[in-house]
């Protein structure tokens, strides 16, 4: 029984690393990345949608983004997104594609980033912190209503925690490689 308990629950983990993920591959590494912009959302015929689904981004040389849209009209629009936005880029347009070259950090900036990235970490060592604790509830609920045995309980609480630490060791894995790639020059 404590096993469906966590299954149940496994899904929210795993969208608390993917969302860590994506969340971090906004931070800006010592390398231009096509995620840094990507999801950035631009007014496109009327509507939002991100970047990704309106144009084609690229990057020819380490320190460049080139940013071709689908449709020309939608350049200012997104040269518009990227200036507004809390990146700090600055975009240049030519009429045809956007480049947006990216100077080096600085290691000042690099610390910055670093601490951001921790930041964001414990953000989502916190959700699932939580996650554990909804789970652990439900799990003593179920001791509580007689469906599963004391012994359950405990086997369970032993079990949520090798789960527990197993998400926690994959955003420490996570963080250390992006610390890395931030402070590499």
């Amino acid at each position: 029984m404590y096993q469906k308990i966590i299954s149940s629950k496994k899904s929210d983990l795993e969208k608390a690393i993917i969302f860590f993920q994506q969340e971090i591959g906004k931070i800006r590494t010592g390398r231009a990345n096509p995620g840094l912009v990507e999801n950035l959302m631009i007014d496109y015929y009327g509507n939002k949608t991100p970047l990704k689904q309106a144009a084609n981004i690229s990057v020819p040389e380490p320190r460049l983004i080139v940013i071709q849209p689908w449709n020309i009209d939608s350049l200012a629009n997104i040269e518009a997104a990227i200036k507004m936005s809390d990146l700090g880029l600055n975009p240049s347009n030519d009429g045809k594609v956007i480049r947006i070259n990216l100077p080096p950090l600085t290691e000042e900036r690099r610390k910055d980033l670093v601490k951001l990235l921790n930041q964001k970490a414990e953000e989502t060592r916190v959700a699932i912190r939580n996650i554990r604790e909804e789970i652990w509830k439900k799990i003593q609920q179920a001791e509580t209503e007689g469906d599963i045995s004391e012994d359950d309980k405990y086997r369970g609480k032993e079990r949520l925690e090798e789960i527990i630490s197993e998400y926690n060791q994959k955003i420490e894995e996570i963080r250390v490689k992006k610390e890395k790639e931030i402070m590499t020059v």
